[in-house]
């Protein structure tokens, strides 16, 4: 049982890190982020094949929470998983050009709380204080 400890908790993370996602980026901001991207004269990627790789997202967001998770305590891997998730990937989205800077207001408090119950999860099942 030891053993299936790290693939559960890793497994339900990636659960809640996906709804998360889904609902912070197609249930609250979907509209948000379509304008944002006509006016910018390109159309936002929401076909299957973008789904599923935001799924691929959680479950890599996740793996890495767990390994952070194993060294640091529940604050510290928070604010490490989620500067290295979703910082970073705000540096390079507002690169190319094509972040909303105005969503940051509500992605920022909405995605530490992601990485901070997605850590927590891990933690607890892991067993890991």
């Amino acid at each position: 049982m030891k053993q299936l400890k790290p693939v559960l908790a890793i497994l339900l993370a990636t659960i809640w890190i996906s709804i998360s996602e889904f609902v912070r980026n197609h249930l609250l901001f979907k509209s948000y982020w379509t304008s944002h991207y006509q006016g910018l004269g390109i159309t936002f990627p929401s076909a299957p094949v973008n789904g599923a790789m935001w799924g691929v997202w959680s479950l890599l967001f996740a793996i890495a929470i767990y390994y952070i998770a194993q060294k640091f305590s529940l604050l510290q891997t928070t604010l490490l998983s989620w500067f290295m998730a979703f910082v970073m990937m705000w540096v390079a989205i507002g690169n190319l050009g094509v972040l909303p800077y105005g969503l940051l207001l509500f992605a920022v408090p909405l995605s530490l709380l992601e990485a901070f119950i997605a850590a927590w999860i891990i933690l607890n099942i892991t067993e890991k204080k």
